[in-house]
């Protein structure tokens, strides 16, 4: 095991310093460094796929927690309808787009769906990376671009469940998947309403006794905890991981948690993207190129598309809405956890997950240069549109920029309104009263925190 280790860790090494000289993103060199000591190229004896995979499903738990933990009820409300409308539109574009390339590849229900999943995200870190080395971090559609990046990254992990569910009952049942969803939400609901009552109380009358060590060991515990719920309630693994980092997100250490957890979580995530690598075979990349280039162009310009209309109907900028919808131009990570559920249920066609890996390597490649012309696709748009159109197009600007200029509530204020509202209809009753008024104490103590 620590044989593999090694070979692991200084093939990954050496390869994600060959990529940043390149000033390509690591995860591409992680995968790189997977394909060299695979089994198709190193042979079957250079290091145990077994135990790879067990480290890749760890770096999987560790990886969706931390998303979890960058997940905020804040963010979603200052962003809006401009959030919802937009991951609304995107991923059920996606979801038809994918599916209707499936079909048309003649492939059955099933590995259509999955297809269709593994297309209708975008990838977070990408994406956040590229827009700082494109210096626009700054800019006005990155916050909505975030608020879109989190809400997938959701439906994602809801899209598993709902999958796993039709995947091991062989059928899609509407009627089924309508009572699978029901009892998804009912039990999302159960687990981070209670978790908000509970665990930062919890933590905050323990956190004079809470070091770095301690505080590291106790959310490592609640979040393997909640795995092991998660698979009791005939979940996966990866829900729980993800929802006691949501619920860990709404704690006052919050950021210290996440802060301590970014050197392990980097460690597994590139153990499993390197997992990924190693189930590729090079010469099925050649064998495939034309259905590989054909679900790059696809997830290229339905993202663009999709993105910039979801932004656009959502109460964007043109220019704004242009400028997400050709960030969003990329198969994200959690496309490779769907390609490796489906894979480890036994209901994809093998072909399939090549093609995803070196798919999304492409478009990861490309997305820098997609990024940097959307300003001048937004230029030649704007000066050739009509005279209708070019109005629409300035009036949405002005109320933009006027809305800008008003003197808007605090984001603390307007969730403190919120929840006041609920407050008054709920706490007329014994039984409500405090534990409503402790649910909305944790919350906003947090947020007080955060805008220090």
């Amino acid at each position: 095991m620590v044989h593999d280790l090694y070979i692991l860790m200084i093939t990954a090494g050496v390869v994600s310093l060959l990529f940043k000289w390149l000033k390509q993103p690591v995860v591409l060199g992680y995968i790189v460094a997977g394909v060299l000591v695979g089994p198709n190229l190193a042979g079957e004896n250079l290091v145990n796929p077994e135990n790879v995979k067990a480290w890749g499903e760890i770096g999987v738990l560790f990886v969706l927690f931390c998303i979890g933990l960058e997940f905020r009820l804040k963010k979603l409300f200052e962003s809006g309808k401009t959030a919802f409308i937009g991951v609304l539109t995107i991923v059920v574009g996606m979801l038809l787009l994918g599916y209707g390339v499936g079909r048309f590849a003649q492939l059955d229900n099933m590995n259509s769906m999955f297809l269709a999943a593994m297309l209708c995200m975008s990838s977070t870190t990408i994406v956040m990376k590229a827009i700082d080395e494109a210096g626009w971090s700054k800019e006005r559609f990155v916050q909505g671009a975030t608020s879109i990046l989190i809400l997938e990254d959701i439906i994602a992990v809801v899209l598993m469940v709902l999958l796993s569910n039709i995947a091991t009952s062989s059928s899609f049942d509407a009627v089924v998947m309508l009572k699978t969803i029901g009892v998804l939400v009912a039990t999302l609901a159960v687990w981070f309403i209670v978790g908000i009552l509970v665990i930062p109380t919890i933590i905050r009358k323990a956190r004079p006794y809470l070091n770095d060590e301690t505080l590291i060991i106790l959310a490592l515990g609640l979040c393997m905890g909640m795995v092991l719920t998660a698979e009791e309630a005939g979940f996966s693994s990866a829900l729980g991981a993800f929802v006691m980092g949501m619920v860990l997100a709404e704690t006052l250490e919050s950021h210290r948690i996440e802060h301590l957890m970014s050197s392990l979580k980097n460690v597994f995530a590139a153990i499993f993207f390197v997992s990924v690598g190693m189930m590729i075979n090079p010469s099925s990349l050649v064998e495939y190129w034309p259905s590989i280039l054909l679900v790059a162009v696809v997830v290229i310009v339905g993202m663009i598309t999709f993105g910039t209309l979801g932004c656009w109907w959502g109460g964007e900028t043109l220019k704004d809405a242009m400028c997400t919808g050709f960030s969003f131009v990329q198969i994200g990570e959690f496309s490779f956890i769907i390609a490796t559920l489906g894979n480890q249920l036994g209901v994809i066609d093998p072909a399939i997950y090549p093609i995803i890996v070196a798919a999304s390597v492409l478009t990861t490649f490309l997305t820098p240069y997609i990024m940097k012309t959307s300003i001048p696709c937004y230029n030649f748009l704007y000066n050739h549109a009509s005279a209708g159109l070019k109005a629409k197009i300035d009036k949405r600007e002005q109320e933009v920029e006027l809305a800008e200029q008003k003197p808007a509530t605090s984001s603390e204020q307007k969730l403190n309104n919120h929840a006041d509202k609920v407050n008054k209809v709920l706490k007329h009753t014994l039984v409500t009263k405090h534990v409503v008024n402790l649910f909305f104490k944790n919350m906003s103590e947090n947020d007080q925190k955060s805008e220090k």
